[in-house]
């Protein structure tokens, strides 16, 4: 059994747990010499509301999203990953991460963020990690802290 990964996906939104698990997702593709893609997925399900009112959101969104990985790829590739691609997709972070990007790049590992949701809004409406692990493919690491092991 193989317990290497060669592609990696880092789910970031600009959280301090997506930073978390950014560092921790850099420390293992280093290990693995993997590839590591960042994703961010902008959730279109509050743009209804919001955009009757505001029509440039999704362009702020989109600016977010760019600026955020650009920075999460240039620490990346500071820090030795030779192979960082950034994706950026529209829809549900639930279902989009594990229905189309985990099979577009052939994700072997998923590290997320664990969620700041108090537990009447896990119940309502679920997590995001949560989602990830019970509908994911392969492995799935859920950070919750910040300390990134040195590797010896």
């Amino acid at each position: 059994m193989a317990l290497d990964y060669k592609n990696i996906i880092v789910a970031v939104d600009g959280s301090k747990e997506a930073e978390y698990a950014f560092k921790k997702a850099v420390a293992v593709a280093n290990r693995n010499e993997s590839s590591l893609n960042l994703v961010n997925i902008i959730d279109t399900r509050s743009f209804a509301a919001i955009e009757a009112y505001d029509r440039s959101i999704q362009e702020r969104a989109q600016g977010f999203a760019d600026e955020l990985l650009a920075g999460y790829k240039k620490e990346a590739e500071a820090a030795g990953i030779k192979n960082v691609n950034i994706l950026i997709e529209y829809g549900s972070p639930k279902t989009i991460i594990t229905r189309d990007v985990s099979k577009k790049v052939n994700a072997d590992l998923i590290i997320c963020g664990a969620t700041g949701l108090n537990t009447v809004e896990r119940f309502l409406i679920g997590s995001v990690s949560e989602s990830i692990v019970r509908s994911a493919k392969c492995d799935v690491l859920v950070v919750r802290t910040d300390s990134v092991e040195e590797s010896k």
